[in-house]
């Protein structure tokens, strides 16, 4: 669970910015002051880190220099779907590093390594999945609907889709592992 948290912590800062933006267009209807405050908390993320002398991930950067680029872009066009197609970008780029085997390895317990190595790899290619679907998903509701509806979607999928893909990975790889258990310990026992 503890892996679970850190995850979706790191992923809630690198969309920090995009989540920013939504509200505060909700709230504003301003383009230009969401866009603008959007890149300035993207921006002093990332200053944060580097002041405090600690590494900044891949992962951060390409988030920074997405908003910085989406958000200019949407500055010059006074089109917010640059922004919008932010959280695409950053989908692909999940999904390509969750496509490298066994990436879920460290998040899981050593036990389940044990019972269950298998499903552990093969999560880690759902995961990926999971990724690359909520990217299209993203793309034809930034391209085809307005910034609330997108922002209203997108967050409720963003949340939902991981609750429900992390509960059902968990359940099952407890009912195989329990399972493959059962029957290793019947097996030594005769």
């Amino acid at each position: 669970m503890t892996g679970l948290v850190t995850s979706a912590r790191a992923l809630l800062q690198d969309l920090a910015a995009t989540i920013f933006f939504v509200l505060l267009y909700a709230l504003t209807h301003n383009l230009t002051l969401s866009v603008s405050l959007a890149i300035a908390l993207a921006t002093v993320q990332i200053g944060w880190r580097l002041w405090r002398r600690q590494r900044v991930e891949t992962m951060q950067w390409v988030s920074v220099i997405a908003v910085a680029a989406s958000g200019t872009a949407t500055l010059i066009t006074h089109n917010p779907t640059f922004v919008m197609l932010k959280p695409t970008v950053i989908y692909v780029f999940v999904g390509c590093a969750m496509l490298q085997r066994g990436w879920l390895v460290r998040y899981v317990p050593p036990r389940a390594m044990e019972y269950v190595p298998d499903l552990v790899i093969a999560s880690g290619y759902v995961w990926a999945s999971l990724m690359f679907f909520s990217a299209a998903l993203n793309l034809v509701l930034a391209t085809q609907t307005s910034i609330l509806i997108w922002g209203s979607v997108m967050a409720a999928w963003d949340t939902g889709s991981k609750i429900a893909l992390f509960g059902l990975q968990y359940a099952y790889m407890r009912f195989v592992g329990r399972r493959r258990y059962l029957a290793h310990t019947a097996t030594a026992a005769a």
